[in-house]
């Protein structure tokens, strides 16, 4: 069974920075591909950054610039450092792990960046 475990988020003034964390359980988080989504009130869920089992990494768009992914296989982590963050930002930050055809889901942080 695996499980995922945001940490990180909070209150954060516009231009600042935030780093989550997402700490996961089992030995499938080494072969695994990870991701940051995020998901705003009244907005469908949206990637923020993924990165591959082999480090590969990928940004949405709006993101780029201000955000870096990384994970530590040793540590069965991952974390998305935020810089820049803007109130358009605010959202609940979701971490996922894929495997195959299964995912998985954290329970998500939430992220609130005041103007």
């Amino acid at each position: 069974q695996v499980q995922l475990v945001e940490s990180g988020g909070g209150l954060v003034q516009a231009g600042g920075s935030l780093r989550l964390s997402c700490a996961a359980s089992g030995s499938i988080f080494r072969v695994g591909d990870m991701g940051w989504y995020r998901q705003a009130p009244r907005k469908q869920r949206e990637l923020v950054a993924a990165i591959t089992s082999g480090g590969v990494t990928n940004y949405a768009d709006s993101m780029k610039g201000r955000v870096t992914i990384s994970r530590d296989n040793a540590k069965n982590t991952i974390y998305l450092q935020m810089n820049s963050l803007k109130p358009e930002d605010t959202a609940v930050y979701y971490c996922n792990l894929r495997l195959g055809f299964d995912n998985w889901w954290g329970q998500g942080t939430q992220v609130t960046v005041s103007s």
